[in-house]
């Protein structure tokens, strides 16, 4: 049935706009007599996990009947703001243990807006539960959760998209079409991605009492229990691998991801990396501030590195890739894209894509941080497409074993930083060739009572 009465020139503008809406077959959500609105939940309400929802209250019929978070003034001021936003006016149902939201409530659609050391349960859960999921990235903080998350996935037959959104970025999606697939690069043979960002938060806060709004043990979750030292949700925990997979895990995982798809790429042959904390050594912080990594392709090298201080290498693209081509060279970020030829042909410029006009609200939603601008057209293409496929049982543009490749070559190249040693994984037999102690780590220890998902038992 074909439910959405698309409106291309009015859901979004201009060339590059019109070329992401074809690359998807996504068809805008100007509805007219729309069907019974999808029943959407929420688990994590914090920044992106509102985010995420806010955008697919703007293009989609939803009714949002059940928010969870740990954190009750964060789940209060989700509940009051989706209220405001939703068509219906309603105030969702509010919950601190997602299990008991999914018990009680039969959903279409669950947003996971939660830490990385969630996700895999929590999916899971979902999609056994008969809701279809939208997973912020990285998918995981272990391979076997990975594992878990694809085979669940495929066992209960639903469309798990992941939050890796740069696949539905216009000006992304515009350069791909224009520079990559029209072969202006010749063959490409090297590739670089890069972060300059100072984002490693690195305090010495002093160990304190779990304020009572908050559930510290439920937040914790599967992780292993630090004494509490601050509301760890914002924005702290990413500081620490006892929950994520440090700014590798975070930023690497979204420009690999972009790399893939441009040049159709699966597993990387070999991984290794190197790097640690070699500046920023004061601070409770554990992730390294310095790294680089190599993800080796056939006749290809795919190179990452990071640095938490100092000046990027590129100020016009301190968050980047870079495609070199025997033709000529595209950089890439999420704000813009330049194609410099080889010789003297002609220079090409993209710029990111704002709907400011079309969604006022993006300027004026009350949230902290703010809602990343630049971001937002893609994240509502993001969610048309999930839509899409939801609706013809099919694989959306970021499909969750797309995002377990992307996430798990991050994790393995943390691995091979910590053992310096490379890693060849191998996803048929689920281990790292001609390395028992790297087989183990594939997995990480889970804290009493929680049970590591198998993907042999999903």
């Amino acid at each position: 049935m074909d439910i959405f009465n698309i409106n291309r020139r009015r859901f979004i503008q201009g060339t590059t706009a019109s070329l992401a809406l074809s690359a998807f077959g996504a068809r805008g959500m100007d509805l007219i007599n729309p069907p019974k609105a999808y029943r959407v939940g929420l688990i994590g309400t914090g920044w992106y996990g509102k985010s995420d929802l806010l955008r697919l209250i703007q293009v989609a019929p939803v009714e949002v009947v059940a928010l969870c978070d740990v954190d009750k003034n964060m789940l209060a001021g989700a509940a009051k703001l989706v209220s405001q936003r939703q068509k219906s006016g309603k105030t969702p149902k509010l919950y601190g243990d997602y299990k008991k939201m999914l018990a009680e409530n039969q959903m279409d659609i669950v947003l996971i807006g939660t830490p990385d050391h969630w996700h895999a349960l929590q999916m899971i859960d979902c999609v056994k539960a008969g809701s279809h999921v939208y997973v912020q990235k990285p998918i995981s903080v272990d391979v076997m959760e990975g594992e878990a998350m694809v085979a669940a996935a495929r066992k209960y037959n639903k469309v798990v998209q992941v939050g890796t959104q740069r696949k539905s970025t216009p000006h992304l999606i515009d350069a791909k079409k224009r520079i990559v697939d029209a072969g202006l690069l010749g063959k490409i043979s090297h590739v670089e991605m890069a972060c300059d960002f100072h984002m490693r938060n690195n305090g010495n806060p002093p160990v304190q009492a779990v304020p009572d709004f908050l559930d510290y043990e439920m937040w914790t979750g599967p992780a292993p229990l630090r004494p509490y030292d601050g509301l760890p949700h914002v924005r702290w925990w990413r500081t620490f691998m006892e929950y994520g997979n440090g700014v590798t895990g975070d930023m690497c995982v979204h420009m690999l991801d972009t790399v893939r798809w441009m040049l159709k790429l699966g597993w990387p042959k070999r991984i290794t990396s190197h790097g640690g904390i070699y500046v920023q050594k004061e601070g409770k912080s554990n992730i390294s501030d310095t790294q680089s990594a190599l993800f080796e392709y056939e006749d290809l090298n795919c190179v990452w590195h990071h640095k938490t201080w100092g000046t990027p290498n590129n100020p016009d693209y301190p968050w980047s890739f870079t495609l070199y081509g025997e033709k000529g060279t595209l950089w890439g970020s999420t704000m813009q894209c330049d194609f410099i030829p080889e010789g003297k042909g002609e220079k090409i410029h993209f710029d990111v894509l704002y709907e400011k006009e079309k969604y006022p609200e993006d300027v004026t939603e009350d949230t902290s941080p703010k809602i990343e601008l630049n971001a937002a057209p893609a994240t509502r293409l993001h969610m048309l497409n999930f839509l899409d496929a939801i609706e013809k049982n099919s694989r959306p543009v970021a499909d969750i074993e797309e995002g377990h490749i992307s996430t798990s070559s991050c994790i393995l190249a943390n691995m091979a930083m910590k053992t310096g040693r490379p890693m060849i994984y191998d996803p048929i037999k689920r281990e790292v060739v001609g390395d028992k102690e790297a087989t183990k780590m594939l997995a990480r220890d889970y804290r009493s009572p929680y049970t590591h998902p198998d993907p042999k038992k999903v």
